[in-house]
């Protein structure tokens, strides 16, 4: 199941606002400070630090099945998408990437795939990266430097994965996310457009 994606950003608080608008909820704060990470969860406010000169390495924010991620960085940029699988499906994928020549990156809370294409897909097995079975990724939209991230994961997976679809672009970048939820649309900090839907998404087929 397509569950997450993970930004780099210099708008970390302009983010979290914008989430936190939509119904997300922070879980984790973890940024750098006098040399050293710490946590800055929930209940602290932006209203305790702001002035503190805390570099993000990661703000996580849920909201029913969906899991967002973001840190700081020098500008936008995609770092992966994430699906939930079990732990059989996530041995066999691992076999899979490793046919394809991908490189693997395996500890015991996550495990990620680089591929080709500037991108790199995390496999997560433990189901309280979400919070419940409510609103959930219906679609992610990536625009590609290089052609066949579709193909490549029908290959990897073992079969389509409609939810997540590609265009032609200069480089990697998330273009669209579409959640299940009350219809509305905005764009967020980023430049990503941020949709919900109560109807069904039919994915586009660019290639």
């Amino acid at each position: 199941m397509l569950f997450h994606y993970h930004l780099w950003t210099p708008n970390v608080e302009a983010t979290e606002q914008f989430y936190e608008k939509l119904g997300f909820a922070v879980t984790q704060r973890i940024g750098k400070t006098d040399g050293a990470f710490s946590a800055f969860d929930p209940p602290l406010t932006w209203d305790d630090f702001r002035d503190d000169g805390i570099r993000f390495r990661i703000i996580e924010m849920k909201r029913g099945a969906i899991n967002v991620t973001f840190g700081h960085g020098k500008a936008v940029r995609f770092d992966h998408l994430g699906f939930l699988v079990t732990a059989e499906q996530r041995t066999l994928l691992l076999e899979r990437a490793q046919q394809m020549d991908w490189t693997v990156q395996a500890n015991e809370r996550r495990t990620f795939i680089q591929t080709p294409y500037a991108c790199r897909i995390e496999l997560q097995t433990h189901h309280d990266a979400i919070l419940s079975d409510g609103p959930h990724l219906k679609r992610l939209e990536l625009s590609t430097k290089q052609v066949g991230f579709e193909q490549e994961l029908k290959r990897l997976f073992g079969h389509a994965i409609d939810e997540v679809t590609t265009v032609p672009g200069d480089h990697t970048v998330l273009q669209q996310v579409i959640f299940t939820g009350e219809d509305r649309e905005a764009v967020d900090p980023n430049g990503v457009s941020v949709r919900q839907t109560r109807s069904p998404v039919v994915a586009d087929k660019h290639f």
